[in-house]
């Protein structure tokens, strides 16, 4: 019988296989066939401790049965403010800037970053209205940006086949160069430019871009680039839905170039990858310019489940194993030892380009019409889950993003099946 759900990012038309997954523990995935997954791409990058993580799934069950919903309007439970402080403890903070210090509620990383983007606005907005300024409304974005699938969050990524349909709707942006290799300071000066025209704020994603390639850049670039906004008193936005929750070897990514941004925006691992949940957290001065007696100056965005409880519950429950167990130190040797695994792939005549921040790796495959829309990227998928491993390629970038529980017989056999791929699908010497 023909399934009538329509999944995301799948052309139905093409008819190809989709498994069904009916248990999940640790970094595996268990089909209704028998066969089991190695989940290398963390279910699309949500997935931190392992799939069902004990103390997390504990925590949903017994808030369940104690708060499920509640109206966040007005009203408040102690999930969310248990996170919230927390989010706040844990956030980036430097002597020299200020703390990150108020968090609002939403569902998802598309969502955390449009309520980062209508913050940035209402703060120009409300600024003009009190004569502190004019008010501002141009966004800055970083060529080959990707921050979500609503219509504010693909005006500011990159622009393309994925969403061309909507590009009436779309509302324009100032691209700066992304700072490849050489080209850093191209960046920076063309940053330093359009930060003269007074936009309203600049919006990165810190280190490494996701669905753009997994382009990776040093520190040093977003530590400058976070310098020249702070001069020209543009907004800093870091959108950590991908790069936060340990990905790139640190909490979260803008902690290695020493960055506190204006706004930030997380999700994905914020309750370990179990259920949805997002925020966006706010400098006391973003806070304040919205806060006043006049209740036409109130922040207008929500949604029904914003900071519902059930999913509050896994995220206390995700920052307690943050704060109680050694997260940092099992990055780390997941990160040594794709590290290890992915020099002597590099090595294969057919791949070129390795990169790794943390535990994200990439290398691209060498391969007669690799593009976006070719067919390679499926049949590395089908190839992939030959071996029994849930890998999604970007065009002919393959990634991993695994959970932090992956072990070393796992990881062994997904840098085999990556030699495999090069092997039969790659460029011959």
């Amino acid at each position: 019988m023909t399934s009538p759900v329509w999944h995301p990012f799948t052309q139905h038309g093409l008819n190809e296989p989709i498994p069904q997954v009916v248990r999940a523990e640790g970094a595996l995935l268990h089909l209704a066939d028998g066969s089991t997954l190695i989940d290398a791409i963390s279910s699309w990058w949500v997935t931190t401790h392992g799939h069902c993580h004990p103390p997390i799934a504990a925590a949903i069950a017994a808030q369940a049965g104690q708060l499920d919903q509640l109206i966040f309007a007005g009203y408040t439970h102690a999930p969310a403010e248990e996170v919230a402080r927390g989010l706040i403890d844990l956030a980036p903070h430097a002597p020299d800037q200020p703390s990150l210090a108020h968090v609002f509620y939403s569902d998802s990383g598309s969502t955390a970053v449009e309520v980062a983007l209508k913050m940035a606005l209402g703060y120009w907005h409300n600024r003009a209205l009190d004569g502190l300024g004019e008010a501002r409304s141009r966004i800055l974005v970083l060529d080959h940006s990707y921050h979500g699938d609503t219509i504010g969050t693909m005006s500011i990524g990159e622009r393309g086949v994925y969403n061309a349909a909507w590009t009436p709707l779309l509302f324009d942006v100032g691209t700066i160069p992304f700072p490849a290799p050489g080209q850093e300071q191209a960046c920076l000066d063309a940053l330093d430019a359009a930060c003269r025209e007074k936009p309203a704020a600049f919006i990165v994603e810190p280190l490494i871009l996701g669905a753009g390639g997994m382009l990776v850049y040093p520190p040093a670039i977003l530590r400058e680039m976070a310098a020249i906004c702070r001069r020209h008193d543009v907004l800093f936005i870091v959108d950590e839905v991908m790069t936060g929750w340990g990905r790139t070897g640190t909490l979260f990514a803008c902690e290695q170039a020493g960055v506190v941004p204006d706004i930030m925006a997380v999700a994905k691992g914020i309750t370990g990858g179990a259920i949805p949940l997002a925020a966006t957290l706010a400098t006391a001065p973003i806070f304040e310019a919205h806060r006043s007696t006049d209740r036409a100056r109130l922040f207008y965005h929500s949604s029904s489940y914003t900071a519902n409880a059930i999913a509050c519950a896994a995220a206390a429950a995700n920052l307690a194993i943050w704060r109680e167990e050694d997260v940092l130190g099992r990055i780390a040797r997941l990160s040594d030892g794709i590290a290890t695994r992915l020099a002597d792939l590099a090595q294969h005549s057919a791949f070129a380009n390795p990169r790794q921040l943390g535990t994200i790796a990439a290398i691209d495959l060498i391969a007669p019409d690799a593009g976006y829309l070719s067919d390679l990227a499926p049949r590395l998928r089908a190839f992939f889950l030959e071996w029994g491993i849930l890998l999604r390629p970007l065009g002919n970038s393959i990634y991993l993003m695994p959970p932090y529980c992956l072990d070393e017989i796992q990881l062994d056999h997904i840098f085999a099946a990556l030699i495999a791929a090069g092997d039969r699908f790659g460029v011959k010497a």
